[in-house]
């Protein structure tokens, strides 16, 4: 964008905040009506499927009603939050907002809501709001002097419009492609789902009694305590740190949902042969399963070396009659059904008294092999399709704030 004059947005706008909820008000004569919060406010857009009312008075509904092409900005909380901005066109005949929201009106004779929309949803905004922001953990919020004070690059109107124009025409371009981005993701999942139903021929092959279906031919269930010993993990003290940062690798919730599926040489988590020697800790063989029971249930991994595991997971050591990545494949393709046998209240958790009921259907161990054989090649070949559509995914999300760092370069 070429140099253009630079105006605090206070000096050609004026900003108020919306109705405080929860105040309390003499009168009785109330009508309610709908009101904008902060998640109705996204950048570029206002969400409107879920627009609460709100009982107000006839004096606060002449003062805070919007008009056509008033601005909305958020104060904050959640970073994520703060100074997201859309224009107002009457999408509701009558509505007011929240007290978290600025409504910036402009005078658009001068200035095009759309184009100052943009601008402060740029870089070039966000960097302002976040360097005057109040700041605490995590939260950070603005305040009518900080809005005020904006620096608002003020072309002429017509460049405004021109300049809003091409970059809506693209941004919807971006969020179009971005959508069917989606959709490919989603059929990418759909089809290892695909793939993990025709292995497993349609069955659910990890459950526990009385949920145990008909076993496709050849097939049968097996207690999986009677073909693979259970063992659980646990943690050596956090106190010292004496005991950590080994030769022993050390499987914890933190690195499961990136080891998901996959074997495991090494992790970032190690403990020693001391760590060991005062804990609860195993060192556990090669092709141990490890099953995540507590908080991100669900995941799976195997051993590739001898190592141990947090108390977070139940490990099964299979004997002769059970391929190890059969059941790893196997308590993945069950994934959903068994994330439903968690509980608690905080941590969600398959204890276990229901761990040692899991059964597992399967054929026989050269039949097991052969069905890891032929499933491998076409879980690899789907993962990479899958991680391709989620790189692509990520650069079309990215995409609108590089198309506005363009248009509004500091």
């Amino acid at each position: 964008m070429r140099s253009f004059a630079v105006h605090s947005l206070a000096k050609v706008a004026s900003i108020a905040a919306g109705i405080t909820l929860g105040r309390k008000t003499s009168e009785t004569e109330l009508t309610d009506v709908p009101y904008l919060r902060v998640a109705n406010v996204q950048d570029g857009f206002l969400s409107l499927g879920d627009v609460k009312t709100v009982a107000a008075t006839q004096k606060e509904i002449t003062k805070w009603s919007l008009q056509n092409g008033d601005l909305l900005l958020t104060e904050g909380g959640d970073l994520d939050k703060l100074g997201r901005g859309a224009c107002w066109s009457n999408q509701i005949p009558l509505c007011i907002h929240q007290n978290h929201i600025f409504r910036v009106r402009l005078p658009l004779d001068r200035y095009d809501p759309d184009f100052v929309s943009f601008q402060m949803a740029a870089p070039y905004g966000k960097k302002y709001f976040l360097a005057h922001a109040k700041k605490t953990t995590g939260i950070a919020t603005i305040n009518q002097q900080v809005l005020g004070a904006f620096p608002l690059i003020s072309p002429p109107l017509e460049e405004q419009r021109q300049i809003a124009r091409r970059l809506k025409a693209r941004l919807e371009e971006a969020e179009n492609a971005r959508r069917a981005s989606v959709g490919q993701a989603s059929e990418a999942d759909a089809l290892i789902n695909s793939i993990y139903r025709a292995a497993f021929q349609s069955i659910v092959p990890i459950a526990v009694p009385p949920a145990l279906g008909a076993p496709p031919t050849g097939w049968s269930w097996l207690r999986l305590t009677d073909v693979a010993r259970l063992e659980s993990g646990h943690t050596p003290s956090r106190s010292r740190p004496d005991w950590w940062g080994g030769d022993v690798s050390w499987i914890s919730l933190t690195e499961i949902r990136a080891l998901d599926g996959q074997w495991v040489e090494s992790t970032h988590l190690r403990t020693n042969a001391a760590g060991i020697a005062n804990s609860a800790a195993r060192i556990l063989p090669c092709g141990t399963v490890c099953f995540s029971r507590t908080a991100s249930v669900g995941f799976v991994a195997m051993m590739a070396q001898p190592m141990a595991t947090s108390q977070d997971f139940a490990n099964w050591v299979c004997g002769d009659g059970l391929d190890p990545e059969f059941l790893m494949y196997a308590l993945i393709r069950s994934r959903r059904e068994l994330r439903e046998l968690a509980t608690g209240a905080t941590h969600k958790t398959i204890y276990m008294p229901t761990l040692e009921a899991f059964h597992v259907c399967a054929p026989d161990p050269d039949t097991q092999r052969r069905i890891v054989a032929a499933l491998k090649p076409r879980l690899a070949d789907a993962a990479t399709l899958r991680a391709a559509l989620h790189e692509q995914m990520a650069d079309l999300t990215a995409l609108p704030q590089r198309l506005l760092a363009q248009a509004f370069k500091d």
